[in-house]
């Protein structure tokens, strides 16, 4: 199953429409984008893993799906704090085994 019909199951879209698949794969572009900047890097999102940041972007897709990204900021605000920080855990990793 594709990214797009894993989001479409998520949402309870069970109608097949090209618009409507056009809008869920722009929504699900700008909440990568979204998560990326959140995150301090480039995201990548599978269809056959699932995991925490998954999750994140999916919800991410249904705020701004039902028109409400400035509330997914605030709600969610606990778990984009923890993407930044999980990144900066990353990158001070990476520096200790170049300096070593």
């Amino acid at each position: 199953m594709t990214l797009l019909e894993q989001l479409k199951s998520y949402l309870s879209v069970t109608y097949e429409d090209e618009e409507t698949n056009k809008k869920l794969e722009g929504i699900l572009k700008r909440a990568g984008d979204t998560l990326s900047r959140y995150a301090g890097y480039t995201m990548q999102f599978s269809s056959e893993e699932e995991s925490a940041e998954k999750q994140l972007l999916f919800d991410c897709c249904r705020y701004i799906y039902n028109d409400a990204f400035d509330v997914f900021k605030v709600n969610f605000a606990p778990e984009l704090i923890a993407l930044r920080a999980q990144n900066a855990v990353r990158e001070d990793e990476t520096t200790d085994e170049i300096q070593t």
